[in-house]
């Protein structure tokens, strides 16, 4: 099976790198945003031509549940700044591209997967953290804005509250792979909860501290594909 994996950051892409050396493995950058994410995930399937395409990375979190370097595993994904209107379709909502779907689903095999190997990848991983970091299946939510104020968080919370992440990416890399009939999935770490932080300092903690532990998740997945 061939594996493309797309992440937005060289932090990122170095995480991965350091943990893949298989030819059946393609880790890659895209870029920050809608627009790098999708040319990326599209550049990626028209060289590579993978069976399974795989958004990796940060996010911002939501949910008193919801801890930094806890997994999010986008079971369904939409836009948080995306609005069609209804002049010419009423029945496109929210997030919605009209003509296309409302959320893009996780691929079923995909997620079931995901969730499997999620105990496996922690039980072999240690932490430096006392609390194990957790994983949560739901709703990734994407837009072209890094969410660095508890106002714009509760903006966006207040139109999706079950919203378990707030990426930049996503979300695009998903519509790109629906059209192209790819099957797709996204991990996403946590790296800070906005509603709880004032001034990004959690992220860049994230970066500082403990980013190293943390993409191991997304190896013990592929491993198990």
């Amino acid at each position: 099976m061939k594996i493309g994996i797309i992440v937005a950051m060289d932090k990122e892409l170095k995480q991965l790198q350091q943990l893949f050396n298989d030819g059946n493995v393609r880790v890659e950058k895209c870029g920050i945003g809608k627009v790098n994410a999708a040319l990326g995930a599209q550049r990626m399937i028209n060289e590579y031509h993978p069976d399974v395409i795989i958004s990796s990375g940060c996010a911002g979190g939501n949910g008193d549940d919801i801890n930094v370097q806890d997994i999010i595993v986008g079971s369904e994904i939409t836009y948080h700044d995306v609005y069609c209107g209804t002049a010419i379709d009423n029945t496109t909502v929210y997030g919605q591209v009209q003509g296309l779907p409302v959320r893009y689903q996780a691929d079923p095999y995909l997620l079931e997967k995901a969730i499997s190997s999620w105990q496996l990848a922690f039980s072999q991983q240690p932490t430096s953290n006392s609390q194990q970091p957790r994983l949560h299946q739901g709703l990734i939510v994407t837009g072209d804005w890094f969410v660095d104020t508890k106002e714009k968080m509760q903006s966006i919370i207040d139109i999706f509250p079950e919203a378990k992440a707030v990426d930049m990416e996503s979300c695009a890399i998903a519509q790109t792979c629906y059209l192209n009939k790819v099957p797709f999935i996204s991990f996403r770490v946590i790296s800070d909860i906005p509603l709880r932080d004032t001034d990004a300092s959690q992220y860049h903690d994230f970066w500082n501290t403990i980013a190293d532990n943390s993409f191991h998740v997304t190896k013990t997945f592929v491993e198990s594909l």
